[in-house]
């Protein structure tokens, strides 16, 4: 399986600006409990996943894969009921309703492999840490505990076949400092977002 081909980045630019959706701009309304735009965080989710093209293996393809898979599931529950699925959290208690839970479990799942991201990458831009050490200690907190002996192996392939930092962010644009500080700012938007839904997921109106 080929990896895919690499966003092309334009002169000046970084490849947080070639995302369709950054987190920075998914909507919260914090009159609604914080409610999360679902369209936007869907698709803010699907450009994150060109990180892992940034990467630079096929190792990391089955990470894609899930996530995408994930997305899908939940983008799936919003076209079969859009006016009760607006934001997130109204998504998740009108299908609970229905007795079904297959976009909150792709939900949950979802949120933890983008937590896991936003660890792993806030843990290194910071650092001198090679990339493998930060996918490394991320996924220890995040996925790994949810993860059956079949899948941890196919993890542990991917995070050894992380790029050297400094490759990995030349890919990510010339402009260094640009790089970095566009970074911060989309992952404390990630961060927030995260935090928000895996609160949400904890309670009791997440539960199916």
């Amino acid at each position: 399986m080929a990896a895919a081909a690499v966003v092309q980045i334009p002169a000046g630019a970084t490849f947080l600006e070639t995302f369709k959706k950054s987190f920075v701009d998914v909507p919260i309304d914090a009159e609604k409990g914080n409610a999360i735009s679902t369209a936007e965080f869907l698709e803010a989710a699907e450009s994150l996943t060109t990180m892992f093209d940034v990467l630079g293996s096929v190792a990391f393809s089955p990470v894609k894969k899930d996530m995408l898979g994930n997305v899908e599931k939940i983008r799936q529950r919003m076209l079969a009921a859009p006016l009760e699925s607006q934001n997130i959290q109204d998504l998740v208690r009108n299908e609970l309703k229905t007795k079904s839970h297959t976009a909150t479990e792709g939900l949950l799942w979802l949120v933890r492999g983008l937590e896991f991201t936003c660890i792993a990458l806030s843990d290194n831009i910071g650092s001198t840490k090679e990339l493998d050490a930060s996918f490394r200690k991320s996924y220890s907190v995040t996925l790994k505990p949810h993860h059956s002996f079949l899948v941890k192996p196919i993890f542990s392939a991917a995070m050894s076949a992380c790029p050297y930092r400094k490759d990995f962010y030349a890919k990510l644009g010339d402009d260094e400092q640009k790089v970095q500080e566009e970074l911060r700012e989309y992952l404390a938007a990630l961060d927030k977002i995260v935090n928000i839904l895996k609160r949400f997921l904890e309670s009791k109106e997440a539960k199916w």
